[in-house]
């Protein structure tokens, strides 16, 4: 069927799709930059987020134009669930990449979509296309191939893939409630109050669990420096603005492109190796994240 979608929104879209693989090759960076910090995991999450803040708000503030308050307060609810799911996220991320490996804990977290899915059909009654969970289906089936037998019989690392799926719970969460508060507030805003919800929540968290808080050298505070721009203000900005332009449940599936640049990057930088089967898992992933794509596009010229 044709698409019924002017050229301007066909633009637009596949803007949005570039922005959101684009942020997800900047997120997929992160799991590097936290297994490799000085400090602990949740003073690791939240200097991401407190190092990124005077470029976030630098942003919002010339971005909105003077609008900065008024934006954040017509969704400020969404905008504070969204910080506070964040922090979850982070904080429980991160302390399964020291517990587990970066591929474990990355995909595991990236079982977002699922959840999403869900509660896009449970909430707002939008059923999936058949075509739509085929692509789910496969990008999952991808990310079972890629752990490569990678679970681990008991120990740390059952618990750091346990708080992996606990991961995708928050981070779905995340995901529904920035795609609802983009209908009246711009990424800026939103990356600039969420970030600070997240920053005031992640420091007594930090404080508390008794672990390093400052980096020991030089190197330390610079790949502090490189986790908040490159993963926070780079990565969760485009995926920001891609999710105000796509359906929330392909936003989601796309991100699955993630584990598949990290699992990449822990390869060649980290060691952990990945065979021809865990290659051809990644491949499969990227297929079922096609196939999602072509779903949308059919609905949208429906």
């Amino acid at each position: 069927m044709e698409s019924t979608a002017s050229p301007r929104e066909d633009s637009r879209h596949a803007v949005a799709v570039a922005a959101l693989l684009v942020g997800a090759a900047a997120i997929g960076s992160s799991a590097l930059f936290v297994k490799v910090s000085e400090t602990g995991p949740v003073a690791t999450a939240f200097w991401r987020v407190a190092l990124a803040l005077p470029v976030l708000w630098t942003w919002s503030v010339i971005a909105s134009r003077g609008g900065h308050v008024a934006e954040f307060a017509a969704e400020r609810r969404l905008i504070i669930a969204a910080g506070l799911f964040f922090a979850g996220d982070l904080a429980v991320w991160h302390w399964s990449i020291v517990l587990t490996s970066v591929a474990n804990a990355t995909l595991l977290a990236n079982l977002a979509p699922i959840f999403v899915a869900l509660a896009v059909w449970l909430l707002w009654g939008r059923r999936p296309t058949a075509m739509f969970l085929a692509g789910l289906a496969a990008a999952l089936a991808g990310v079972t191939v890629l752990l490569g037998g990678d679970f681990r019989a008991g120990g740390s690392a059952v618990l750091g893939d346990f708080l992996g799926v606990v991961t995708a719970l928050f981070y779905g969460a995340y995901q529904l409630t920035v795609t609802q508060a983009r209908a009246r507030s711009t990424t800026a805003v939103i990356m600039a109050w969420s970030a600070l919800v997240t920053t005031v929540v992640l420091l007594p968290v930090a404080l508390a669990s008794g672990e390093q808080i400052l980096p020991h050298t030089a190197v330390g505070w610079a790949k502090l420096a490189g986790l908040a721009l490159i993963s926070q203000v780079a990565g969760q900005s485009l995926i920001a603005y891609a999710m105000a332009h796509l359906p929330a449940t392909f936003s989601s599936v796309g991100l699955l492109a993630q584990p598949v640049i990290a699992a990449a990057l822990a390869w060649i930088l980290l060691g952990e190796t990945l065979g021809w089967i865990e290659i051809g898992g990644a491949l499969v992933v990227l297929g079922g994240i096609r196939i999602v794509h072509q779903a949308e596009l059919a609905r949208r010229g429906a």
